[in-house]
């Protein structure tokens, strides 16, 4: 490969004929049974979830009253953010095992799609449960990580 003056210039990043061999030892989290499983995908597809549960939750308590979709939105996010399973969260306030975690995401699946049926029309809750019902296969990694005791090690 050449440059606009006619130089040869290197391939390589630098001048080591193993710059890009891979002799580095292979970190994959495949490769670590007790690691958390990488699931961007996952986690996008459950934050997604838990997003419409925050709005359509207090949006269908509203009509009763606005202390339980005051309360819902206080429970929904509260809980998460304060129980979590050391490992699968880089700070945990109250240390819980895996299969709470697990319960947790349930409630908010369940709570997206309840509430999205007695608040919204059809056309919107639709999407939500089809949402809703592709975030546990999504996560089954993640479950089975959580249920395995490997990230109370």
């Amino acid at each position: 490969m050449s440059d606009a003056a006619g130089e040869t210039m290197p391939t390589r990043p630098d001048d080591r004929p193993d710059a890009w061999s891979d002799d580095r030892p292979d970190t994959r989290l495949d490769d670590q049974p007790d690691a958390r499983p990488d699931d961007r995908t996952a986690s996008a597809l459950r934050f997604a979830a838990e997003l419409v549960a925050w709005v359509a939750t207090p949006w269908a308590l509203a009509g009763h009253s606005w202390l339980l979709a005051a309360l819902s939105v206080v429970l929904l996010i509260g809980l998460p953010s304060v129980l979590s399973t050391p490992g699968d969260k880089a700070s945990v306030i109250i240390a819980v095992p895996g299969w709470v975690t697990i319960l947790l995401v349930l409630v908010q699946l369940v709570a997206a799609v309840v509430s999205a049926w007695l608040a919204w029309p059809a056309w919107a809750a639709v999407p939500v449960t089809l949402l809703a019902a592709a975030v546990p296969v999504t996560e089954r990694r993640r479950w089975k990580w959580l249920l395995s005791g490997a990230p109370a090690r």
